[in-house]
């Protein structure tokens, strides 16, 4: 019954605008890996906190992105969400006000705003939708 209840809501987490949502964490789990493994193979001596940072929030894309999918469990979800919009919020205040640290940006740099703002925005769109699929109740199915 618990394993039904579970494969349900990781069905309903993949549906409708979890797809939108999913392939957005997509991208940037691709684009920020991308960007981070150039960045650590060509030029970590020039700004290596940054450059960590920024394959940090790549580990997290990735992690953020298999777990909305389905490939692992609600709550590394929830973390990765978690993590993700703190880390946008702390290295994003951070970066503005030390801003000698880092010399080049990182994803979540200014609040994600070299991105559009997009980093900041789809945590807090993860964790709604999380939410609410997980408040909506399985189907009577036999």
């Amino acid at each position: 019954m618990a394993e039904r209840r579970s494969q349900e809501l990781k069905e309903t987490t993949r549906s409708g605008p979890g797809r939108l949502l999913i392939a957005v964490y997509g991208i940037f789990a691709i684009a920020a890996t991308a960007r981070s493994a150039v960045q650590l193979a060509t030029r970590f001596e020039q700004a290596p906190l940054a450059y960590l940072l920024s394959a940090f929030a790549a580990v997290v894309y990735v992690v953020a992105t298999a777990a909305l999918a389905g490939v692992v469990s609600r709550r590394v979800a929830y973390l990765a969400c978690g993590v993700e919009l703190a880390g946008v919020v702390v290295v994003g205040a951070v970066s503005l006000v030390f801003a000698d640290a880092f010399p080049d940006a990182t994803v979540w740099s200014a609040f994600g705003g070299g991105y559009g703002y997009v980093p900041l925005v789809l945590p807090v769109l993860g964790l709604l939708w999380l939410r609410h699929t997980g408040r909506q109740r399985p189907s009577a199915s036999p």
